[in-house]
C-alpha cells in the first residue's frame, strides 16, 4: 500500500452535459493537511463527494486507504470525519442529541470528555436546540461531529463559514493536531490565508481541471517575484514595460515590480539606472491563487502574467 490516504486517475463526472470535473489526478499523503483551492462550481465539492461515494464518477478511479471509494464506501466512511458544505441538521433536537446519535452510529468508540472539549474549545452550548443556534454555532456543530472520533481523515468543506476569527483560529488548531497525531486532513476554503497557515500542499482546480498541485512555499516562491528597488537615479516608466512584469507602484526612486518571467533581464535593465537597494517581497497565497484567475490581487496590481478569463 502506497503512504497516500487520498489517489485519484483520470477522475471525470459529467452532471448530464455539464462537466463536474475532467482527468483529476490527484495523491494526499499520510499526516498531510491539503488544501483544495478554487471558486464556487470549480469542482471541489464534487470531488469530495466522489471520494466518500455520495456521487459516482463517470470514469476514472478514485481510492481511500488503499480502497475502492465505490466498491469499499462503509469501510471507507468508517475511518473519515467529514463535514459537508451544505450544512443541514435536525430541527426537533438539541446540539448535544445529535453529537451523540452521531457518536453512536460511529465505528469506533468516541470519548465524550473529548467531544465536550470540543464543544468548549469552539464555545458551543450543546444544549441549546438547533433552531436556536446561529449559523455560526451550527457550524460548531458539525465541526464538533468531523472531529470528535478523532478520525483517520477529516475532509472539510469550508470548515470556517460563518465563525467570527478567533474560533476560526481554534478550527485550524485542531487541524494542526490532527497532523501532528499522524492524520490527515483535506479540505477546501475560500480563505486563503487559513490555507497558507496550515497546508503543507494545495491543489488549485479550475473548471473541473487540476490546473497545478504544489507546496504551498513552492507555490508562493516560483509564482511571480515582487521586487523594491531603489535607485540612484529614477528610471523612466516604461523602463520595465516587457512581457511578464508589471510595475505595480513607485514612490520618488523606489518601484516596485512583479516579474513573472526572465529576472535576470530585469536586473540587467535595473543596474542601468544605478541600484542603492534591492529586497524581495513576500507573496501570499491568495495572491498567487487570483493570479490563476486573471484577477487583482491587491488595489495596487495591474495585470497578471498567469491568468486568463475570470471565472
Amino acid at each position: 500500500m502506497s503512504g497516500n490516504v487520498i489517489e485519484t486517475h483520470d477522475l471525470t463526472l459529467y452532471y448530464g452535459r455539464h462537466r463536474g470535473v475532467q482527468n483529476v489526478d490527484l495523491s494526499v499523503a499520510r499526516g498531510e493537511v491539503f488544501g483544495f483551492l478554487g471558486p464556487n462550481g470549480a469542482g471541489k465539492t464534487t470531488t469530495q463527494r466522489v471520494l466518500l461515494d455520495i456521487i459516482r464518477a463517470t470514469s476514472g478511479t478514485a481510492s481511500v486507504f488503499g480502497l475502492d471509494s465505490r466498491k469499499d464506501g462503509p469501510a471507507i466512511r468508517s475511518r473519515i470525519g467529514y463535514l459537508p458544505g451544505d450544512l443541514a441538521l435536525p430541527a426537533q433536537m438539541t446540539g448535544r442529541r445529535f453529537l451523540s446519535l452521531m457518536s453512536s452510529l460511529e465505528s469506533r468508540p468516541v470519548d465524550a470528555a473529548f467531544r465536550d472539549e470540543l464543544c468548549e474549545r469552539l464555545e458551543l452550548d450543546p444544549d441549546r436546540k438547533i433552531p436556536e443556534y446561529s449559523r455560526g454555532n451550527r457550524q460548531k456543530v458539525g465541526i464538533v461531529a468531523a472531529f470528535m472520533s478523532r478520525p483517520d481523515l477529516v475532509i472539510l468543506d469550508e470548515p470556517t463559514t460563518g465563525l467570527d476569527p478567533l474560533i476560526q483560529q481554534r478550527v485550524m488548531e485542531l487541524v494542526r493536531e490532527v497532523r501532528a497525531d499522524g492524520r490527515t486532513v483535506f479540505f477546501s476554503s475560500h480563505v486563503l490565508h487559513e490555507v497558507q497557515s496550515v497546508c503543507d500542499r494545495v491543489g488549485i482546480i479550475r473548471e473541473g481541471t487540476l490546473v497545478r498541485t504544489e507546496s504551498v512555499e513552492a507555490l508562493t516562491r516560483r509564482q511571480f517575484t515582487r521586487l523594491r528597488l531603489m535607485f540612484r537615479t529614477p528610471p523612466p516608466s516604461d523602463a520595465f514595460a516587457r512581457s511578464g512584469v508589471a510595475e505595480i507602484s513607485r514612490d520618488r526612486n523606489t518601484v516596485l515590480l512583479e516579474v513573472h518571467s526572465d529576472l535576470e533581464a530585469v536586473l540587467r535593465r535595473a543596474l542601468e539606472y544605478g541600484i542603492d537597494d534591492i529586497a524581495t517581497e513576500p507573496v501570499t497565497l491568495e495572491e498567487v491563487f487570483l493570479a490563476f484567475y486573471g484577477t487583482r490581487g491587491n488595489a495596487g496590481t495591474n495585470e497578471r502574467a498567469h491568468g486568463g478569463t475570470d471565472a
